[in-house]
């Protein structure tokens, strides 16, 4: 008995080592023979599409939203440091989908970057409200946090400063660096 226990082990073994391993669907980077010029490198010019989530799983951007896939060229720091780091290393039609901490998406609000305006240097001082966005050529668009009699509180922080980020990327488009 003893003899056909060990024996229907061994088939057993034998044969789950000869078993096809399974089909590259293109949503792993591991096994197989992948050629590595399919593979995206940093100086790449990428398209992708994308969604973006907070944790809680409501979405905050997505590639659909603008109507066509985003492009960029990878490692190349116009993307912000996690999701450029994500679509290095993955090829055509390959999705994945990452979690990236604040200090891998837009980093953590910063108090210096939120300032306080005397209303004799905002146009239309009489006309904010709190939550209203404002630009500013030196800062780029802030949102007011608090009005006072003559002045304003704005942030100018990204709204994203501070949250951990959910992002499905695929890449539809590879053109290699030259």
């Amino acid at each position: 008995m003893k003899k056909f226990v060990l024996f229907g082990i061994l088939l057993a073994g034998l044969l789950l080592a000869g078993c096809p391993q399974p089909p590259d669907n293109g949503n792993n980077n591991g096994g197989g023979n992948v050629d590595k010029s399919q593979l995206i490198e940093s100086g790449d010019n990428v398209e992708v599409e994308y969604k973006g989530t907070f944790e809680s799983g409501e979405e905050f951007d997505s590639s659909a939203r603008i109507g066509q896939p985003l492009a960029f060229t990878a490692g190349s720091g116009q993307m912000i440091k996690g999701f450029d780091e994500a679509v290095i290393g993955m090829r055509l039609n390959q999705e994945k989908t990452v979690t990236l901490s604040p200090d891998k998406a837009y980093g953590y609000s910063d108090p210096q970057l939120i300032v306080e305006i005397n209303s004799d240097n905002i146009p239309d001082f009489d006309k904010l409200t709190v939550g209203m966005t404002v630009h500013s050529p030196e800062a780029g668009a802030g949102v007011v946090k608090e009005i006072k009699a003559n002045s304003a509180l704005i942030d100018f922080n990204s709204p994203l400063a501070g949250k951990t980020l959910v992002f499905w990327i695929k890449v539809v488009k590879i053109e290699k660096a030259a």
